[in-house]
Order: structure tokens, then C-alpha cells, then sequence
């Protein structure tokens, strides 16, 4: 009995997902198309690759989210009746998969598209895009939100004349030590660094000792992805369909390579969107949501941090805005807008190739996965 004892708590010990059979995926979804109501929460199984809705919270297109270090809060970008930017905090049980709401707050802003939270739970960030705004909200001890506590107007533009002509704020994401954010600007051309310090309630970012990092001229910054150590910081060019990828050394970032998300030959509308890394960290994934609807694998090199492609692979469905990959990284989901699903990939550790499981989430408008 006590060693069994002792096999339960080294198993409680263990890091989130490593034995977990079951787990808790959300979507967030634009709900302008009349498809889908808000966010969904789905049981999915790491063993068979199948999700079950558990339960959906009803808001207006909660499109982007994140959830706090301990699982117990969730934030979603949302809007207002009269089309104005927000976020809405959540309490979530993660045994019964239900979100309640516990308030809403304004972000000054037009267009929210992505938020993240600090480890801390301190302050969520939010990426305005209409507008070229960076909103800075304080995370309450219930796990409400405050009023606004900084606002960060973006200046600038780009050489596209279509799709450049101001600054459009599209993603936020800490440093591997959450010292830093950056802020990716698809408008300017820019990742914007800014410091993060928490104890000032007042202005929590303030620009970095090296303010921004150049992208490709036209490239428009989307996402971005930052490997375990720090040391590389990968950047998904929208436009163009290129990842750069970012070297930091002694504080500062610069640019090693660029490599394009498309097959060779590729002749269609750009539309690149998501970036992320393997959990070991030894590949990366890219989508183009443009007419292409494919997700290019690369090999990461240890030593450098450098690409080597290895393939792209359809998402079988149309404009995969977004994707995620399980916690154990036995699987990717390819979140497909305008087809209303999401398509459950097994993923080859060795390999970073993925295989259809064959199993479909049936969703409207999903924009949004995070386990």
C-alpha cells in the first residue's frame, strides 16, 4: 500500500498532460455567420484522438483566448452590441468543463484579434488590429478584470498600400521569461519589444532598451511563436507567407533566416496566419489561410535555431486560421474557418508529419483552439 501510495503522488507531481487521458479543449469562434454561439468546451480523448462537447458559453465571436497558468480562469476578445472591442473573464471548472462569466471590460479599442496572460495571472494583453492598439488589463484576486490600465497607440505604416496604410496591432506573447512582449505589428512591418513590469499599475510595458525588430518590407507581422530557452523567436509573415526566424543574444533580437511557408511553385493568395512549436521544440508549423490551406513542417535545428522544411500538408478544409498541438504532442488540430471544422491530425514525433485520424470537430467559424 505505501508504494502504491507513493506511485499516486509522483503521478501528481507530474506535469499537465504527460499521463492525462482526457483533456479540456476550448474554441473560440467568430458568431456573425449564425453557426456557432460562442465558446465551446470539448473533452478530448489523447488515446483515440476524439473530442465531445462538454459544454458552450454564449457570447458575441470570443474569437481569440487564453487561460490562466492554473486552469481556473479563461479570457476571451470579444465585442459589445455596438461593435466596440472587449474582454470577457471566465471562471472555469475543468471538471464539469463549464465557463461562467464574471465580467466585462472595454479595451478602448477596435478589433481585437489575439490576447495572452502572464504565468502570474497578473495582466492579460490584448492585440487590437483596427486600430493599432495594444490594451493592458489588470487580472483581479477572483479572477475578474479591472478597468483598463494601459493603453499603447501604435504610429506607422507599411509599403502595402492596400493593407498598410496604418498600424495593425495583431498579436502579443512574452518572452521565455516573461520579462519581455512581443507585440507583432502587421501594419508597420514591426515586432515591437516592450519590458513587462507587473508592479507598475500604471504602465506595466514600457519599451524595450531595443524598441523593435524590422520584418521583411510588405511581409505584415502576424504571430509569432518563442522557443523554451529564449534564444529564437519565430515570426509568421501574413503577406508574404514567410517565417523569419530571430536569434537573441546578449538582449537583443536579429534576423538568421527567412524561409517560405508555401511549396515551391506556389502561385495563389497569401494568408499566412498561425505559427507554433512541437512541445520538444524540434519542429514548427505554419499556416497559410490564404488558397493554399496547408500547414508547412519544419525541422528545428538544435544548434541553431535555423529551419529545414520538411513538407506541407493540407489541412483539408478551407482557411485554417489558427492551430494547436496536444500537451503530450501526439496530435495537431487544424482549426478551418470557412469549412466549419477541425481536423484532428496525428502527429509523427520523429518525423513532424502529421496523418489524418479522420476525426472531425463540427464547429462554426472556428478561430480559436487552446488546451
Amino acid at each position: 500500500m505505501k508504494a502504491f501510495t507513493s506511485l499516486l503522488l509522483l503521478f501528481a507531481c507530474l506535469p499537465f498532460g504527460l499521463f492525462a487521458q482526457h483533456v479540456n479543449l476550448l474554441v473560440g469562434t467568430y458568431t456573425n455567420t449564425g453557426k456557432s454561439e460562442g465558446v465551446y468546451v470539448y473533452d478530448f480523448n489523447t488515446e483515440t484522438g476524439e473530442a465531445t462537447q462538454r459544454s458552450v458559453a454564449k457570447a458575441i465571436s470570443p474569437s481569440f483566448l487564453t487561460i490562466s497558468a492554473d486552469r481556473a480562469h479563461v479570457y476571451a476578445v470579444t465585442q459589445t452590441e455596438d461593435r466596440k472591442g472587449a474582454v470577457n473573464a471566465y471562471a472555469f471548472d475543468e471538471a464539469t468543463g463549464q465557463l461562467t462569466l464574471l465580467n466585462q471590460q472595454p479595451v478602448q479599442a477596435n478589433g481585437p484579434c489575439h490576447i495572452t496572460i502572464d504565468s502570474g495571472g497578473r495582466y492579460v494583453i490584448v492585440a487590437n488590429y483596427s486600430d493599432g492598439k495594444v490594451s493592458v488589463l489588470p487580472v483581479e484576486e477572483d479572477g475578474s478584470l479591472g478597468p483598463l490600465a494601459q493603453l499603447i497607440q501604435h504610429e506607422g505604416s507599411g509599403p502595402n498600400t492596400d493593407r498598410q496604410q496604418s498600424p495593425h496591432v495583431h498579436s502579443a506573447f512574452f518572452s521565455a521569461d516573461e520579462k519581455q512582449v512581443y507585440v507583432q505589428d502587421l501594419g508597420t512591418d514591426k515586432i515591437n519589444i516592450y519590458d513587462f513590469h507587473p508592479e507598475n499599475a500604471t504602465s506595466p510595458l514600457a519599451a524595450a532598451t531595443q524598441p523593435f525588430v524590422k520584418s521583411s518590407p510588405g511581409g505584415g507581422p502576424r504571430h509569432a511563436a518563442v522557443s523554451k530557452d529564449g534564444k529564437y523567436v519565430y515570426l509568421v509573415e501574413e503577406m508574404l507567407a514567410n517565417v523569419r526566424v530571430y536569434a537573441k543574444k546578449d538582449g537583443q533580437l536579429t534576423s538568421v533566416q527567412v524561409i517560405s511557408v508555401n511549396e515551391d511553385g506556389y502561385a495563389g493568395t497569401n494568408g499566412a496566419a498561425d505559427i507554433k512549436l512541437s512541445p520538444d521544440g524540434k519542429f514548427l508549423y505554419a499556416s497559410n489561410r490564404g488558397d493554399a490551406h496547408t500547414l508547412a513542417i519544419y525541422r528545428v535545428d538544435a544548434t541553431d535555431g535555423t529551419l529545414t522544411k520538411v513538407g506541407n500538408q493540407s489541412t483539408l478544409g478551407k482557411r485554417p486560421r489558427n492551430f494547436t498541438i496536444s500537451p503530450d504532442g501526439r496530435y495537431l488540430l487544424a482549426a478551418n474557418q470557412e469549412t466549419d471544422d477541425v481536423v484532428i491530425f496525428a502527429r509523427n514525433p520523429d518525423s513532424g508529419l502529421l496523418t489524418d485520424t479522420g476525426h472531425r470537430i463540427n464547429v462554426g467559424a472556428p478561430v480559436c483552439l487552446v488546451f
